[in-house]
């Protein structure tokens, strides 16, 4: 079996977040912190403490604001001196465990999601066989190391993560004129949605194109469900999307509680 290790996961990062539009107006939506870190940090440490490390953050709206994170991630978890007058730092004990591989890919302002994959593949995916590909605003307590074992041996080009999305209503559950059950928001069991978290064998990039309006959702995974070569890795346990600032005090108050159930 190929090694997590060795297997990129490229994250998207780099849409414009209208939804969100109080926390983007001044930095991209996978910046908009849970806790003290940004909801980034939450997906690359759930990937990490499944063998995950290497990184290729596909970027465009606001990519400074990522660069900078990365480039003093050390500094700012970390004590440190400085020489004024030659600018020398000098990096003290680091106070962080992430031993993670990050390369930053500014993939264009406007760019697609499909176009940003294409492009940062066509440089940094090298002879990879397998790669994983996520976007910049879910979470979820999933193993991936099942995931992609399970993408291994159904020999397809991709694998997708299917989960049960809530309801936007509540629902009454009746026997006769009782209610029974009242239920805020259920899941709903026997519905499956994209859940946002895929394996892709390389052969993917045949679906993809670097031209700026390839959206990922669109040709590329209708196709290659047209040719039976996507299949759905079923999950049950937690998943959430940052979409809006609900969404967004709602994972906060679950990271607050102490045992946010994306943590694994």
């Amino acid at each position: 079996m190929t090694p997590a290790s060795e297997v990129p996961v490229f994250i998207l990062c780099g849409g414009l977040g209208t939804r969100l539009k109080e926390e983007t107006e001044f930095r991209p939506k996978p910046m908009v912190p849970i806790g003290a870190q940004p909801i980034l940090w939450h997906i690359m440490r759930g990937y990490a403490r499944r063998g995950f490390k290497r990184f290729v953050l596909c970027l465009g709206f606001k990519a400074d604001v990522v660069k900078s994170y990365f480039l003093n991630y050390a500094s700012m978890n970390s004590d440190f001196t400085v020489e004024l007058k030659t600018n020398n730092v000098t990096v003290h004990s680091i106070d962080h465990d992430q031993d993670w591989n990050v390369t930053l890919a500014d993939t264009g302002a406007m760019t697609m999601t499909g176009a940003r994959v294409a492009r940062a593949a066509d440089k940094y995916l090298g002879d990879c066989e397998h790669f994983a590909v996520t976007y910049g605003d879910g979470l979820t307590d999933v193993d991936f190391q099942k995931e992609f074992a399970f993408h291994l041996a159904h020999k397809k080009i991709g694998t997708v993560l299917g989960v049960n999305p809530p309801s936007r209503f509540g629902e009454i559950r009746l026997e006769g004129d009782a209610v029974k059950e009242f239920s805020e928001k259920p899941q709903v069991h026997d519905t499956w949605i994209n859940g946002g978290f895929f394996f892709f064998r390389r052969d993917f990039l045949n679906y993809v194109s670097r031209e700026e309006s390839c959206v990922l959702e669109r040709d590329p995974l209708v196709n290659l469900a047209r040719d039976q070569q996507l299949a759905l890795f079923r999950h049950t346990g937690f998943w959430a999307c940052m979409d809006t600032q609900r969404d967004r005090d709602h994972l906060n108050k679950l990271w607050e509680s102490g045992a946010p159930p994306w943590v694994i």
